[in-house]
């Protein structure tokens, strides 16, 4: 706090940080967006009935019967605030943060089915969605601010959740949207190219991530991918205690593949046998997690595997159909940064017998970072039959210039397999036809999404629907 101006002793009614929700005798918390400065509704909140402001810089003009306070960082303000006024929800439960490049989602979610399934009342914050128990409410982004999350936190405590699994994002981080939040755990998948639209360098991204860890108690654990080269980084400062798991390093958690089909995967974990109908060594890697950190959180070994082997995977993550009479395999996957679709054709072209083709559709997301659009492009058309470039969230940009810059990454060698339709529902029709019996598709990018979005408006768009659709059309 750097000063105060007014009475402190006054009662307040809610803390909002959008002016447009303020209501008699609530705080308004001005931040500093990337869109707009909460600064400058200062006096439209005050307008309203904000009986307090906090802000980074006192406005020129001090109302009588208004108290402010000026603190460094307002974001941060407003994550210690809305934990204590939530009551501090965090510190009743057992909460554990997924952070990485790849994977949070699918980690996350399924250590809420698991703990489901051993019969505990479980919470989950990720991109997909949010649940209180068995109750299910739409996810606006990775991580929510530090309102909502404190909000949520609060009703699982009146639900009488005792675990809680969320992702946590570098924005997120960054942001201050964690601060304030008492973590049981910390789960580190892996670090890829991602975000360098917002961090500056691979450097800062690195160690955004690394923070989480740092403020870690020394109750908390932290369980970080020994196979990453920045899975240790992330443990260096950390209090916690710490735990790796890995495929090919020695790690307190180790995994072995001996089957990688279609139909899922056969690990050794620790010298146990499981079967998972999770597809892919990525799979593997969070599959492992999984596991460990259900032990740390408990959970008896036997029956940990046991529930390991009846988890489904996450909508849009390696999710896929088979046309009835011609058996062309359909899979849509979230991967959209270069590193998660690398993984996603690796793991197609391990299990496939190359007899067939794989004709993958992909794309890349407008006002997002511009530098992994050719390494997207260079990926695809290296490791696949034929490739369609397509819109992926074209946003405000033009979703031919997009994929011009996705092209700029495919070798000589490889121009002749691609093709470019800037149409994503005509991409993925054409990559139908293109398909013959046994041969594979793969739509990336878009996942879980239900929706496309263009120049700010949300238009109803599902991949896997849109694809099973043209599948079940075709008559060969």
């Amino acid at each position: 706090m750097e000063s105060v101006v007014g009475n402190t002793a006054v009662a307040i009614k809610n803390i909002h940080f959008d002016s447009r929700k303020v209501e008699m005798n609530d705080v308004f918390v001005a931040i500093t967006g990337s869109v707009s400065n909460g600064h400058d509704f200062i006096e439209k909140a005050i307008n309203q009935g904000a009986l307090v402001i906090i802000c980074e810089k006192l406005p020129n003009d001090i109302v009588n019967g208004v108290t402010y306070v000026q603190v460094a960082n307002s974001k941060e303000a407003l994550a210690y605030m809305a934990a204590n006024f939530y009551e501090n929800p965090s510190d009743k439960l057992k909460l554990v943060g997924v952070t990485g490049t790849n994977g949070k989602t699918t980690i996350a979610t399924l250590l809420y089915d698991l703990f489901t399934k051993a019969g505990f009342k479980v919470g989950l914050l990720s991109t997909v969605k949010v649940m209180v128990g068995e109750t299910f409410y739409d996810a606006e982004r990775t991580t929510p601010d530090s309102l909502t999350i404190n909000h949520y936190l609060a009703e699982m405590n009146e639900e009488g959740v005792e675990y809680c699994f969320m992702e946590v994002s570098s924005h997120g981080i960054d942001q201050h949207r964690t601060t304030g939040l008492v973590f049981a755990g910390g789960i580190f998948t892996n670090l890829s190219h991602d975000h360098l639209d917002y961090h500056s360098s691979f450097a800062e991204y690195r160690d955004v991530k690394k923070r989480f860890f740092d403020e870690l108690p020394a109750s908390a654990f932290a369980l970080t991918n020994v196979d990453d080269k920045n899975g240790e980084v992330m443990l260096q400062n950390t209090k916690a205690k710490q735990y790796t798991y890995g495929l090919k390093n020695y790690a307190d958690y180790k995994a072995q593949i001996l089957e990688n089909q279609f139909t899922g995967l056969l690990l050794k974990i620790n010298d146990q046998e499981v079967w998972s109908r999770l597809i892919g060594s990525f799979n593997a890697y969070n599959i492992l997690a999984i596991y460990a950190a259900a032990e740390l959180l408990g959970l008896e070994t036997l029956e940990n595997l046991k529930f390991i082997s009846e988890l489904h995977s996450v909508n849009g993550r390696f999710q896929y159909f088979i046309s009835p009479e011609e058996k062309i395999t359909a899979i849509v996957d979230y991967a959209h940064t270069p590193d998660a679709l690398k993984n996603v054709l690796d793991t197609i072209n391990a299990i496939r017998t190359k007899n067939e083709e794989l004709i993958t559709v992909v794309g890349c997301g407008g006002d997002r970072d511009r530098t992994k659009r050719p390494k997207m492009g260079h990926i695809a058309s290296a490791l696949s039959s034929k490739v369609i470039f397509t819109s992926d969230n074209p946003r405000t940009e033009d979703a031919d210039a997009i994929i011009e810059e996705i092209e700029k990454g495919v070798e000589p060698q490889n121009f002749n397999k691609t093709v470019s339709i800037s149409n994503r529902k005509q991409a993925i029709k054409t990559a139908c036809q293109m398909a013959q019996a046994n041969d594979i598709i793969l739509i990336a990018g878009k996942g879980h999404e239900t929706y496309q979005e263009v120049n700010g408006q949300k238009h109803d768009f599902d991949d896997y629907k849109i694809v099973s659709e043209f599948l079940k059309q075709l008559k060969k």
